[in-house]
């Protein structure tokens, strides 16, 4: 039988025995394990201000869910976990490497301290071989369901590419070149060193008081060189003309991608990438707010993004302390997370942010800014590793709002292009 023939064998095979036996998790909710992730993702938000009050009833933050019942340091999968017992078989077959793609979590309800809980899994669908920018593999998505006393409370889809690494080339060293970067010249300077600094710099003729970009070196309202004097901008403005990249692709960039001409109040357009924004979010006339990309700690980019419904920007400096923190916190001990020889030695450039802290990212952010929301789902899709030594800029913006109910999308971006996109459906006090 050929590999593809027993691939194909196991998944049918797997799919047919449906959901493993319970597996317990290896303490109840408990609030020190609540704690070490708060502490480790980062300062304590108000809602986790409110649910750790012991005056009240303490609750678990909800993308902790997967937290409870990891195996742990020395765990060991049962005979029954599909997700196991199929990566076996693409072992077997060459396809020995692996990442997360995708993660879908619905929560039925808030979990309270001393709720003991087990989860079964049961495997979906098994999709390949694919080609991918990696090298060519095989998608595996699973089902896991928690429960607490035969209660369903959670359910998270959550898929693996299992890969053969393409070898070394042309096209691999393609796939790690970073966003194209701007030239800066002595007429430039001062709009890059604005961008770092979070500023929109115009440059304003110093004889005249004409503004105008992009920057030059003559003013050419009265033809006087420029001194280096410019003004800075509110930061507002609308979309005055857009395309929508879908081909070539761009190093570092997710397509596709829109690109608008904005018109600024101060009298000037700019150019700039609307990260995160569907072509059918964007219209001539959209009112937008600038933002800037991170890049590293010399670069940011300007962008744009819709006014309405917007959240403010988290900047996250992910030192290699916090990857390794965040990374015990949610009990994940895969070495590529912790030791920075075993990371490089399977290709990565560095330790990298696992996919759990990603989860719990993108949940505090958004209840951060609402503060009053319970979350109802988050799914999320990966895209580049977010190494240690980077820094993780996320941004938000309300795409629905029905009744109670509010869509948030998010894009995490770091410096090699968008680490996470995703929603979290929340539901808020009428």
């Amino acid at each position: 039988m050929s590999f593809e023939a027993a691939i194909r064998e196991a998944a049918a095979r797997l799919v047919v025995a449906g959901e493993s036996q319970p597996r317990a998790a290896r303490d109840p909710v408990n609030l020190p394990m609540i704690r070490n992730w708060l502490e480790a993702l980062g300062e304590v938000g108000p809602v986790e201000n409110k649910d750790l009050n012991l005056d009240t009833d303490p609750m678990a933050p909800p993308a902790m869910i997967q937290v409870w019942t990891m195996p742990g340091l020395h765990g060991v999968r049962g005979d029954d976990d599909p997700l196991g017992q199929m990566s076996a078989v693409l072992d077997q077959a060459g396809y020995t490497s692996v990442v997360a793609t995708n993660c879908d979590q619905a929560y039925q309800r808030y979990l309270k301290l001393g709720e003991q809980l087990s989860v079964r899994a049961r495997l979906l669908d098994v999709a390949g071989p694919k080609r991918t920018a990696l090298g060519e593999g095989w998608f595996v998505t699973t089902r896991s369901t928690w429960f607490s006393v035969g209660e369903p409370v959670a359910t998270m889809d959550f898929r693996i590419l299992k890969f053969k690494p393409a070898p070394p080339g042309p096209a691999s060293a393609e796939n790690r070149i970073g966003p194209m970067r701007p030239q800066v010249t002595p007429d430039t300077a001062f709009f890059w060193a604005g961008t770092g600094a979070g500023e929109l710099r115009i440059q304003r003729c110093g004889a005249c008081g004409a503004l105008r970009h992009p920057p030059g070196p003559m003013c050419p309202a009265c033809g006087v060189p420029g001194d280096g004097s410019y003004v800075v901008a509110a930061g507002t403005g609308e979309v005055f003309s857009y395309v929508v990249h879908h081909h070539p692709p761009v190093p570092g960039k997710k397509l596709p991608l829109v690109v608008a001409l904005v018109q600024l109040p101060e009298g000037v357009r700019m150019v700039g990438e609307m990260p995160g924004v569907r072509p059918d979010q964007v219209h001539v006339g959209l009112p937008v707010r600038a933002t800037f990309v991170r890049i590293d700690n010399d670069l940011a980019l300007p962008a744009w993004r819709p006014a309405e419904g917007l959240l403010p920007d988290r900047v996250i400096d992910v030192t290699p302390t916090f990857v390794v923190a965040s990374a015990l916190a949610t009990r994940d001990f895969q070495d590529v997370h912790h030791d920075r020889d075993r990371a490089v030695a399977r290709g990565a450039k560095d330790i990298f942010v696992n996919i759990l802290t990603t989860t719990g990212l993108v949940q505090r952010y958004v209840c951060d800014w609402a503060p009053d929301a319970a979350v109802r789902a988050i799914s999320i899709r990966l895209g580049v590793p977010c190494h240690a030594g980077d820094t993780l800029t996320l941004t938000g913006q309300v795409t629905a709002s029905e009744g109670a109910e509010q869509v948030v999308w998010v894009t995490g971006r770091c410096g090699l292009g968008d680490h996470v996109t995703g929603t979290v459906r929340i539901e808020r006090p009428r």
